[in-house]
């Protein structure tokens, strides 16, 4: 199957040829189809597989092939959770529409509000927003949604999981009744579906891949290691496989700083990124890694879905996310566009409870292997310390990058916690 045999554009195409794509990932052949019929799409992939396409090109086509107003309001909403990813889709909304007359903008928080307010003033087709800042932008009067024709739900998995339901509500209002919508996940859980249902009418469900399957082009391994020796285990990676390219995730902030520290400190150019990062240092910090200045970025959960990195050779868990989904959108990072990938867990023995559970959600044992010198402490305990109220394994509570799993839609003190846990927070993602 062929882009030209989905019924796209001419103008599409172009831009598509350009970009050195030939064929459609199974999610496109599946999903541009009905999304240009104007029906509701409910769609599901693993991460890497080119849902961004999957949306993004049939929405640029129905707005390129109706009128356009002298005055351009925003036409299409395309939400996401986090600064990262609003990029990133912002980005492929501009290549893909490169030879079209659709004017396109991101929003998120973290940033002076006056160049975003002043790009919509001008006119805009497409807005790309974090739920936070748009809505401040809605509440002072700057844009309207009153026009929109198609919404996009991006990575409404992670929006439930990062407690974003009531923006979400608050969102749907402020949009016309009537109006295209479509909904792009990593899973179909029993939330996301309870949520498409408040959303979606009569939606085409499409899913490419089983659900929270991992990539076949993957190469994953666990290191079973002392938690003490977990840096020296990862400064001997690097260093004897020469990785120029490794990212790296920790499961706190504070973690991440503290191991950014020790590999600057073993003269390995290391940044690190999470959400008390300004977003000048985010963008900073990604790209020198783009370009190779940085060869460790390492991340919490907040980079797992956001981030796009052409041929990321490696990526390496220094902890074990506590939420067994995050571990597939982490290690979906490598092994993208058909590319060849490495993934490397390092598991000390409190963490055997998280792996098993990944295992479990994955389908498959993981190759595991002990290295001479770290071997594991047999007096470690065989429980993770408690690091918030409440909060075990797979269970809500913590900071930001200790979320629950996503129970947003369906427990209300679940939400009264988030959203008191958030606050403002939520607004500079």
């Amino acid at each position: 199957m062929s882009f030209k045999s989905l019924g796209l554009s001419e103008a599409l195409l172009k831009a598509i040829q350009k970009k050195g794509y030939t064929t459609p990932s199974p999610i496109q052949q599946k999903a541009i189809p009905p999304v240009l019929l104007g029906a509701d799409v409910l769609a599901s992939a693993q991460t890497g597989t080119g849902k961004t396409a999957g949306f993004t090109l049939p929405l640029l086509h129905l707005l390129s092939e109706n009128p356009k107003e002298k005055y351009r309001p925003i036409r299409a909403l395309i939400l996401t959770p986090t600064r990262e990813l609003a990029a990133q889709v912002y980005a492929n909304v501009r290549e893909y529409s490169e030879f079209l007359d659709i004017r396109s903008a991101v929003i998120f928080g973290g940033v002076n509000q006056k160049p975003q307010a002043a790009t919509i003033r001008q006119g805009v087709d497409v807005l790309v927003a974090t739920p936070g800042r748009l809505l401040d932008l809605e509440s002072q009067g700057l844009l309207s949604l009153k026009r929109v024709e198609i919404f996009v739900l991006d990575e409404a998995d992670r929006m439930l999981d990062m407690g974003f339901l009531r923006d979400i509500e608050r969102v749907m209002k402020l949009m016309p009744a009537k109006r295209q919508n479509l909904m792009f996940s990593a899973t179909f859980s029993k939330d996301i579906k309870k949520l498409a249902n408040g959303i979606l009418r009569d939606p085409i469900q499409v899913e490419a891949t089983p659900e929270n399957t991992t990539v076949d082009a993957i190469n994953q391994k666990v290191y079973r290691v002392a938690k003490a020796k977990k840096t020296a285990l990862l400064l001997k990676l690097i260093i004897d496989g020469q990785w120029n390219q490794v990212l790296v995730f920790t499961r706190t902030k504070h973690g991440a700083n503290n191991l950014t520290k020790k590999l600057v400190g073993a003269n390995i150019p290391a940044a690190a990124i999470h959400g008390n990062k300004s977003q000048g240092a985010r963008t900073k910090a990604l790209a020198g890694f783009k370009s190779g200045k940085v060869n460790v970025l390492v991340a919490t959960d907040i980079a797992a879905r956001g981030l796009d990195i052409p041929l990321l050779p490696h990526v390496v868990n220094f902890e074990l996310p506590n939420i067994s989904e995050d571990y597939v959108h982490r290690i979906g990072r490598t092994g993208r566009a058909g590319a060849k990938g490495e993934a490397l867990s390092l598991v000390c023995t409190e963490e055997l409870g998280y792996l098993r559970d990944i295992q479990k959600l994955v389908g498959m044992k993981i190759p595991s292997e002990t290295l001479e010198d770290f071997e594991p402490d047999p007096n470690e305990p065989t429980e993770p310390a408690k690091q918030g109220q409440g909060r075990g394994r797979n269970s809500g509570g913590g900071n930001s990058n200790t979320r629950g799993k996503g129970k947003a839609s369906s427990n209300k003190s679940s939400n009264n916690s988030n959203r008191n846990k958030s606050g403002n927070s939520r607004r500079s993602r």
